[in-house]
């Protein structure tokens, strides 16, 4: 995929694609409510993973990420893009905690916001983006990705609606997208931090857990949406996952 073409193919078929009058675009799966009927798993975030096929198996499965699994990647490109969306992603959580609908629901979110983002994961950067060898201008101010622009785009759009179901969709995205990846790797890890430390931020119990959590309140909200609702909130899942697979693709140029 080329760069620019997956920008705007994201563009053109994510949440302000053109849709019928139950919500749905030419290209759209069934309903929520016609899908459960007939789902083994009637989840609501279930249903929006396996619509979001064939670009969740991509990134899943992308040729980057078993790099990385391996310890073979490239690094640089991909991390200091990657980097560039931490302050949206961080004012997203903080969006999420605000629009949450009850205090257990927020608790997570800032668990999560004060003790990874910008702790283990900000440490992380800084680290791996100094091994790299990437300057200040790097890390500030690089020439942004085509692809880069239109995801912090869609975490700017999610915040700024004040949604908390389109707020999740984005989240549970980027979030459940890197555990389906980074869970595919096996002991012995790569030795060098740089990749050991990665997969381990998008892997094991704890990280899991974050997921369910998100995952979870998909699955308790979702469902009492009604077809507009469930179909604003699958528009944004949809487009962030094609962005996240036009982000590895390119990762790997």
């Amino acid at each position: 995929m080329e760069i620019e073409n997956g920008a705007a193919d994201a563009h053109a078929n994510g949440p302000h694609a053109s849709a019928d009058a139950h919500g749905n675009g030419p290209h759209d799966p069934p309903t929520y409510a016609v899908w459960r009927s007939t789902a083994a798993d009637p989840a609501f975030s279930e249903w929006l993973r396996s619509a979001s096929e064939p670009d969740w198996t991509a990134v899943v499965t992308h040729p980057f990420a078993a790099a990385i699994i391996s310890g073979e990647a490239d690094m640089r490109r991909y991390l200091v893009q990657d980097f560039q969306f931490v302050d949206a992603f961080t004012a997203l959580l903080g969006a999420a905690v605000a629009a949450a609908d009850r205090f257990e629901s927020r608790v997570p979110f800032g668990r999560f916001l004060g003790q990874i983002v910008t702790d283990t994961e900000r440490s992380y950067f800084h680290r791996a983006l100094a091994e790299l060898g990437a300057g200040a201008d790097d890390v500030i101010s690089p020439e942004l990705e085509p692809v880069t622009v239109r995801f912090r785009a869609l975490m700017d759009e999610a915040r700024v609606s004040q949604e908390y179901p389109v707020i999740l969709a984005v989240l549970c995205l980027a979030e459940w997208i890197y555990l389906g990846w980074a869970s595919r790797a096996a002991e012995p890890l790569p030795e060098r931090f740089l990749y050991r430390e990665w997969i381990d931020l998008h892997s094991g119990p704890e990280f899991e857990a974050w997921v369910g959590f998100l995952r979870g309140e998909l699955d308790r909200i979702g469902p009492s949406l009604g077809e507009d609702g469930q179909a604003r909130v699958l528009g944004f899942f949809r487009e962030a996952a094609r962005l996240e697979r036009g982000f590895f693709d390119m990762a790997e140029g």
